[in-house]
């Protein structure tokens, strides 16, 4: 079956008890059971619902998986994951993520016990060496957050595998659409499903897929026994924004490459962040690895903090946001927002600098895109040249 068929059908067969055509929002904490140890399938919403059972077995279709949870973020799917981890363990992972996952690895995790190495995402035998005897997990994002690096699935997992470790993937900013982990022998996929997944800015959940019934166990129990699920009508709002993930990404991808084209080569712009240009380093493994490049545009001003700063005052159709995978494009600086809990000596060691911004490239009218970033780049030109005349003017006076 079609990617888009599944997105819209898996899962959500008509209600049998009233055959509506779209699954029902089951707003209840608590079910009616017909005696001792007997119900139908569902006791309290906090360890089962059936309206999160209709997403997750939908996000498991379309993952590849046999098995999917849905959680109340991104965060408490993350959790979720490394749950798994004891004090004396080891986790590898890629040197270039979301910030609130190195925040969760930093100070939640370090100080229980569990220690941390971080290797150049790129660089796959990088990953290889810095397992360790204690280590159980390797951990990557990929395309990587903000700088959108790739990591070579395929190549990790195989050494993952060499080593009996376990491999997790964030698949946010690919999708299922565009990427699989799964299907390259990573062991669990961990989803923001706030982002693209729901398509809408009007939700935040999480989600983890895995295909081992061990692993699966582990974190059902973790599930249930942490509470971190999302509301029936959260859960509904998901499936719902799901249902037109395949139109969306392909509209994403194609604005996205336009934003990226335009940008190259600007003369306020230092460097371009985008895998679907032929001169990004990982522009061949992305090539093979995914279906697409994905809606992320990352850019480096060649200029300054102030400079930074006048282009998103004057950016009207792009918002100054947290978040991305919406419909609507945001903009983001990734120095005071999604990665402000890095340290600033560690940030900017990975290239995350105060002249850094990240585009989530929604589905508009791309000429109205582009011509959003000129106006606004063409306001920091006017800000230079009237810097310009005000120097002039007083080393005249």
């Amino acid at each position: 079956m079609d990617f888009a068929t599944r997105a819209i059908h898996v899962g959500q067969e008509p209600d049998p008890s009233t055959g509506a055509t779209i699954t029902p929002i089951f707003q209840t904490s608590t079910y009616t059971q017909q005696g001792l140890g007997e119900h139908r399938g569902y006791e309290y919403s906090r360890t089962s619902n059936p309206t999160r059972a209709a997403l997750e077995a939908c996000l498991a279709s379309l993952e590849n998986a046999r098995f999917g949870l849905a959680f109340g973020s991104g965060m408490a799917a993350t959790q979720a994951v490394l749950s798994i981890l004891r004090p004396g363990d080891h986790v590898v992972a890629g040197d270039d993520l979301y910030g609130g996952t190195y925040r969760i690895f930093e100070r939640v995790l370090r100080p229980m016990g569990v220690s941390f190495d971080y290797v150049p995402a790129r660089e796959s035998t990088a990953f290889e060496a810095a397992i360790r005897p204690a280590t159980k997990l390797i951990w990557v994002e990929t395309p990587t957050n903000p700088l959108l690096s790739l990591v070579d699935i395929a190549a990790v997992a195989a050494a993952a595998r060499r080593h009996g470790v376990l491999l997790a993937v964030d698949n946010t900013f690919a999708t299922p659409y565009l990427q699989r982990p799964l299907d390259l022998g990573a062991h669990v996929v961990v989803h923001s499903t706030t982002k693209y997944i729901n398509g809408h800015s009007d939700v935040v959940g999480g989600a983890v897929l895995t295909s081992d019934e061990a692993l699966y166990n582990d974190l059902k129990f973790f599930e249930n026994a942490a509470g971190g699920v999302p509301s029936p009508f959260d859960a509904w709002l998901v499936l719902r924004g799901v249902k037109t993930l395949a139109v969306r990404m392909r509209q994403h991808c194609e604005n996205a490459a336009r934003v990226a084209e335009f940008l190259v080569g600007h003369p306020l712009v230092r460097q371009v962040y985008y895998p679907g240009l032929p001169t990004h380093p990982d522009h061949a493994l992305a090539s093979r690895q995914m279906n697409g490049f994905g809606g992320m545009v990352s850019f480096d001003f060649d200029g300054t903090r102030d400079d930074v700063d006048v282009f998103v005052r004057h950016l009207r159709v792009f918002a100054l946001a947290e978040s991305l995978g919406g419909v609507e494009s945001l903009c983001c600086h990734p120095a005071t927002m999604t990665h402000g809990s890095i340290p600033v000596e560690e940030r900017e060691r990975r290239g995350i600098t105060d002249t850094l911004l990240r585009l989530s490239v929604g589905i508009e009218g791309a000429d109205d895109l582009i011509a959003d970033l000129d106006q606004a780049l063409a306001a920091v030109s006017a800000a230079h040249q009237d810097a310009s005349i005000r120097q002039t003017a007083a080393a005249h006076s």
